[in-house]
C-alpha cells in the first residue's frame, strides 16, 4: 500500500493544498480550529512528511554557522578544516554555510558575532565556546527568532542549545583515570593535571570525571589541584616547571585540554620528562608525534570529521523539525596509543 500524499491529506481534512501547505511550513493565516483538522487528518491517515522532497520542490536553501574559537593548539585548526571538509560533501547540499572565529576569552565579541549571523536570518548555529552569561542570554534570544543551535565539542546545557555534538567528557575524563591508574600500576606518586582553563565546561567535566575514577580505584595516588595555562606558552612552562622541579614524588601529567604543544616540547626537554605517564587529548600532528617518541602514553580522541557532519545533520534536522539518529550522532571516544596510530 502506497504512503498517503499530500494531496490525500488535504481531501482527509477537507481544506485546500495551499492550507495544508501552510499548516506544514508553520505559516501563519490559518485559523486554529483549520490546523487542528489539519493534524488529527495527518493522525488517522498516517501522513509521513517527505521534507527532503518538499524542500527540492520549494528551492529550500539553508544557512548555517560555525563559529569557533581563535587558538593556538591544532584541534581547533583540525575542526575548522572538518568542516571545510564537510562543506563540500552531498549533506550540505543547497546549504551556504559561514565559518566564524572568535577570540577564546572574549564573551562580548563572541555576541557580537552570533548578533551579526543572527541578523542575516540564519538557520542554524554551531558554537564552540564556554558557557557565560552572554552567551547563554544571546542563545535564546536566537531560538526566540528560531535558529537552531549546536554546541560543539564543550556543551552549553544551560542555554536551550537544540543538541550537543562532542564527546561525553566526563566519560573522556574517567576513560583517562583508568589509564593513568593502570599504566602507574603499583607507582604511589602524584599527578599533575594542565587545563587551558576551568571555565571551559569539557576540561571541568574532564576533571571531575578523571577524579571520580581516582578516588574510586586509586586512592593510593595523590591528583593535584589543576593547573590553568590559558593558552599562554609562557604561563605554561612556568606552572608546570614548578611542579615538575618541586614534585620529586610526580609520576604522571594528565592533559584535559586541547593545546599540548608547549607541554610536549617542555617534557622533551626536561629531564624528568620521559620517566612520567603522560595523557592528552586529541590527536594532532604534535600528539601524534609525542606518541611516536613515547612523550605521550595514549591520547584520547574524538573524530572531528564526524563532529563536523554531525553539526550539520542536526542543524539541517532541527531546521526542518524532524527527529535525528541518536546513534548515528553519537561522537565515540578513542583511546589512541603508539601501537594503534597506523
Amino acid at each position: 500500500m502506497s504512503r498517503p500524499t499530500v494531496n490525500d491529506l488535504a481531501k482527509a481534512a477537507g481544506v485546500s493544498l495551499a492550507t495544508v501547505d501552510r499548516v506544514l511550513n508553520s505559516r501563519p493565516g490559518v485559523r486554529e480550529q483549520t490546523v487542528r483538522r489539519v493534524n488529527e487528518a495527518i493522525e488517522r491517515i498516517g501522513y509521513v512528511r517527505d521534507v527532503t522532497a518538499a524542500n527540492l520542490a520549494r528551492q529550500r536553501r539553508y544557512k548555517f554557522a560555525f563559529v569557533l574559537p581563535e587558538a593556538p593548539g591544532e584541534f581547533v585548526t583540525l575542526l575548522k578544516a572538518a568542516v571545510t571538509e564537510a562543506a563540500a560533501s552531498p549533506i550540505v547540499d543547497r546549504t551556504e554555510l559561514t565559518v566564524a572565529t572568535v577570540p577564546a576569552n572574549d564573551p562580548h565579541f563572541l555576541v557580537k558575532t552570533l548578533r551579526r549571523l543572527g541578523a542575516q536570518q540564519i538557520d542554524g548555529i554551531a558554537i564552540f565556546a564556554p558557557e557565560t552569561p552572554h552567551v547563554r542570554d544571546e542563545i535564546a534570544h536566537l531560538k526566540e527568532h528560531g535558529v537552531a543551535v549546536v554546541a560543539l565539542v564543550s556543551d552549553l546545557p544551560n542555554t536551550g542549545r537544540d543538541h550537543f555534538v562532542g564527546v561525553d567528557n566526563i566519560a573522556a575524563g574517567r576513560t583517562a583515570g583508568v589509564l593513568m591508574g593502570r599504566f602507574l600500576s603499583d607507582i604511589r606518586g602524584s599527578v599533575l593535571v594542565l587545563a587551558s582553563s576551568m571555565q571551559a565546561r569539557a576540561n571541568a567535566e574532564r576533571r571531575l570525571g578523571f577524579d571520580q575514577v581516582m578516588a574510586e580505584q586509586f586512592p593510593d595516588i595523590q591528583v593535584l589541584p589543576s593547573l590553568e595555562g590559558h593558552d599562554d606558552a609562557s604561563t605554561i612552562k612556568r606552572v608546570v616547571s614548578t611542579v615538575l622541579d618541586n614534585r620529586p614524588d610526580l609520576a604522571g601529567v594528565y592533559s584535559v585540554g586541547t593545546g599540548n604543544g608547549v607541554l610536549v616540547d617542555l617534557l622533551k626537554e626536561h629531564s624528568r620528562g620521559q620517566d612520567l605517564v603522560v595523557i592528552a587529548h586529541e590527536l594532532t600532528r604534535n600528539t601524534r608525534r609525542a606518541l611516536e617518541d613515547g612523550t605521550l602514553d595514549a591520547v584520547i580522541n574524538q573524530n572531528v570529521g564526524h563532529i563536523a557532519r554531525s553539526a550539520l545533520r542536526v542543524l539541517r534536522a532541527k531546521t526542518d523539525g524532524i527527529d535525528i539518529l541518536s546513534a548515528q550522532e553519537r561522537i565515540r571516544i578513542e583511546i589512541v596509543i603508539r601501537e594503534n596510530l597506523y
